[in-house]
């Protein structure tokens, strides 16, 4: 026990099995469920042979018991029967395997099992596997449909037919699997995930036909209601009848009481599909013709209108009141422009009326006064008073027709009596002349 292990120093298969029984036989006694794949019990022999198989997985344990334990158990010790042990593993140097000396069996009871199925339930409700929400909708009409279901069964016919009878054309994938017993849960779960990895598959079916709790407690197992939440394809369940509900149906998207409503919810009905589609072109034609009709009745209307029957009245109308507003709009303007022009002449005649050529034609003069070396352009100032003016100062006198020019005598007046003035540009015969005294010409 105390040599050293090496590739130089190995140790015997004697003591390597001997170390192995002292660490199972540390173990010490356990209690085990599971059910019996096998029973062997001889007659003359005082040790009866079992096989104990797991439910959910492919693992099994040997089994040896006293041959009157087995006996006793009577009906509840049999093959595909659900039982508890209570043993103690020991390890058989002989032959090296590993067997589980059994002193007591227990059958579990209806009661437990169902208590069980009810604890899980709670579980699975927990974790959100039986939510509405994560529930998917199977297609209305599947290219292909995945059935798990056991061989030349009942259900797989139901299913099939109802399904081929509604819709003729429509494809099936089987895979048979058991239905009940300890290889019905691996052989479902490996089917389910065929069928879930094959992209033609648009839904999957779980089909069986009733049977007692024991017989459908496969599909009330933890490992196949957490395969079916983990489906990416949509699950159809369809175990046993009405009454029955396992787990599995509470997991699965759609359930269904029996495998027949499963192949009648699968696909739609031909003739039924066949008859809403011509209910349908028929409805379709009627509102079509009722809008064509009502179209055309609108179409009739606007072409009544008188806008629409003679498209140039309305043009017409309106030209000829362009027309008319074109008339009295230049009939406006020229009565304007003879009032203006009236005003004009009116407004030219007081201003000839008032102006200076009036006032000189009536015999008045303008008198201004002439600088020496004023620029011809400048304006000459107008004579007002008799004092601006001196002698010798030279005038310009403007008159009706034309201007003289003249200068102040030696003496003025105020009344300007005595002032003498010569027009040099117009002199007038020495007889018309008036005399003045001291007045000389320029």
């Amino acid at each position: 026990m105390t040599h050293p292990n090496s590739a130089d120093q190995p140790w015997p298969v004697r003591t390597v099995a001997r170390k192995i029984a002292e660490w199972v036989d540390r173990l010490g006694a356990v209690w085990v469920e599971g059910q019996l794949a096998q029973v062997t019990a001889r007659a003359g022999t005082g040790t009866a042979f079992l096989v104990l198989r797991d439910p959910a997985a492919d693992v099994s344990l040997q089994l040896t018991a006293p041959i009157g334990l087995v006996r006793d158990g009577g009906p509840a010790v049999a093959e595909g029967n659900r039982v508890v042990v209570h043993g103690k593993p020991s390890f058989f140097l002989g032959r090296g395997t590993l067997n589980l000396r059994v002193d007591e069996i227990r059958a579990v009871g209806i009661g437990e099992l169902l208590a069980r199925i009810e604890r899980l339930r709670k579980l699975l409700a927990a974790e959100g596997l039986f939510d509405p929400a994560r529930k998917r909708r199977p297609p209305f009409l599947p290219g292909c449909i995945g059935l798990v279901t056991g061989r030349a069964s009942a259900a797989e016919h139901d299913v099939v037919s109802n399904a081929t009878a509604r819709w003729p054309s429509v494809r099936f994938r089987i895979e048979h699997t058991a239905t009940q017993g300890a290889l019905a849960v691996p052989q479902i779960v490996d089917a389910l995930g065929a069928l879930d990895r094959d992209p033609q598959v648009d839904v999957i079916v779980l089909a069986r036909g009733g049977g007692s709790v024991e017989d459908l407690l496969p599909f009330s197992d933890e490992t196949l209601c957490r395969a079916v939440a983990a489906c990416r394809t949509p699950v159809v369940s369809a175990i046993g009848h009405e009454p029955d509900t396992p787990l599995v149906d509470h997991v699965a998207d759609v359930r269904c009481s029996t495998p027949t409503e499963a192949g009648r919810r699968l696909v739609p009905d031909l003739a039924e599909e066949t008859a809403r589609i011509a209910g349908l072109r028929d409805r379709a034609r009627r509102a079509l013709a009722g809008w064509v009709d009502r179209e055309e009745r609108l179409l009739t209307a606007l072409r009544g209108r008188p806008v629409l029957a003679d498209p140039l009245q309305a043009i017409d109308a309106r030209a000829a009141e362009v027309e008319r507003l074109r008339e009295a709009a230049r009939a406006c303007l020229l009565r304007g422009l003879d009032r203006r022009s009236a005003d004009l002449e009116h407004v030219r005649a007081r201003l000839t009326t008032l102006g200076p050529a009036a006032t000189l034609a009536r015999g008045y003069a303008v008198v201004q006064r002439l600088s020496d070396g004023a620029d011809p352009g400048t304006v000459l100032p107008v004579l007002r008073s008799v004092s601006e003016v001196g002698p010798g100062d030279r005038l310009r006198i403007r008159v009706a027709d034309g201007a003289v020019t003249a200068a102040v005598g030696d003496h003025t007046h105020a009344g300007g009596a005595d002032n003498e003035a010569v027009d040099s540009g117009t002199a007038k015969p020495p007889s018309a002349r008036p005399r003045r005294r001291k007045a000389s010409t320029t």
